[in-house]
């Protein structure tokens, strides 16, 4: 299983610098065009050195924002989460929802009765029309 480890690393690091190239906007590509970067990944992607020509010179990376890494950032910008049942959105849109479908009731209501109406003036044989 060792003797594969080799060709699986590379392989990995082949798609992940094949799969970075493809989602990098075009203003952040450095040096050459994204079509040419990527012809190169594909192309001397087996001897690394087309990936590796990527992850040095081919992407600007940026230093993290006042020297913080995005794990201190999540640890220092947690959002509060709120249960629906607490969230005034949430439950706003409920009883938005709730007024549509009772509206919606009524009307089937009214169509029904309208209809039963109909249906006992055919059977005592009155003229539906009135």
């Amino acid at each position: 299983m060792f003797r594969y480890l080799p060709f699986l690393l590379v392989l990995a690091l082949w798609i992940y610098a094949f799969i970075d190239c493809l989602n990098t906007p075009e203003e952040q590509v450095r040096g050459l065009p994204k079509v040419v970067w990527v012809i190169i990944i594909l192309l001397f992607g087996e001897v690394l050195v087309g990936p590796i020509a990527w992850l040095v010179a081919g992407k600007v990376r940026h230093a993290p924002v006042n020297g913080s890494t995005p794990s201190e950032w999540h640890r220092n910008h947690r959002t509060a989460w709120v249960a629906p049942d607490d969230n005034p959105g949430f439950l706003r849109s409920l009883k938005e929802e709730n007024k549509k479908d009772e509206a919606l009731l009524k009307d089937w209501e009214a169509d029904l009765r309208r209809r039963e109406e109909e249906l006992r003036r055919r059977e005592r044989g009155e003229d539906p029309k009135g």
